[in-house]
């Protein structure tokens, strides 16, 4: 019983870590400008190819993550300090909705407006599985983890893909009801666990270099 709830609450730990950096929630208004003029249909198709790209591109990164560690002969606290400062990063964007959040220039909107199938891009990469949500599921790959810790991380990839296509798939129902001031405050919240999940990952980088000097 403890071990399986250890399992459950590490999994919903990896699940929130993950989902405040992708936040598709503030990819809600890029979501229903580009498709603005297309049919129910058409939106449901993008937010599920959308959603599912989501989940393999950071999949791949989580499996992948160690050769590419490897292959450019990088340090496991080289990674988590960088990708700290990348999570870090994404987050003061977010608590600044404003000025920052998830948004895209003029000349990028433009371009995604003339696509017919925007799922991939500008959707999947970079709004869902962007820098700061690879960056975690590397820093994440960077720890010795065992295949149980795999199975989880990968399944807390999969609800969150899965809360995308939700959020995605009720895309102006969740505009009218938060509104742009609830969808401020929400994006300040995942802020702020993005910024405590990248000042966690270079403690967790900084340690090991202290205390070999």
């Amino acid at each position: 019983m403890e071990t399986t709830i250890y399992i459950l609450s590490l999994t919903f730990g990896y699940f929130i870590a993950i989902f405040a950096i992708m936040n598709p929630i503030m990819a809600v208004p890029v979501f229903l400008v580009l498709t603005d003029n297309n049919t129910e249909e058409h939106r449901r198709k993008m937010a599920n190819k959308a959603s599912m790209y989501a989940f393999f591109i950071l999949i791949a990164f989580l499996y992948g993550g160690t050769y590419i560690i490897n292959f450019f002969g990088l340090s496991l606290e080289g990674i988590r300090i960088a990708g700290g400062l990348m999570i870090m990063s994404w987050a003061f964007s977010l608590l600044n909705p404003e000025t920052g959040g998830r948004k895209l220039s003029q000349e990028d909107e433009d371009d995604a407006r003339d696509k017919a199938d925007i799922s991939f891009s500008p959707m999947a990469m970079p709004l869902l599985s962007g820098p700061g949500s690879i960056a975690v599921v590397i820093g994440f790959a960077s720890q010795d983890l065992t295949v149980t810790n795999y199975i989880m991380i990968t399944v807390a990839i999969f609800f969150c893909a899965l809360g995308a296509f939700v959020a995605l798939r009720i895309a102006p129902q969740i505009s009218k009801f938060l509104g742009k001031s609830g969808m401020a405050g929400f994006a300040r919240m995942m802020g702020f666990i993005a910024l405590a999940i990248g000042v966690q990952f270079i403690i967790n980088g900084i340690t090991p270099i202290l205390a070999a000097n």
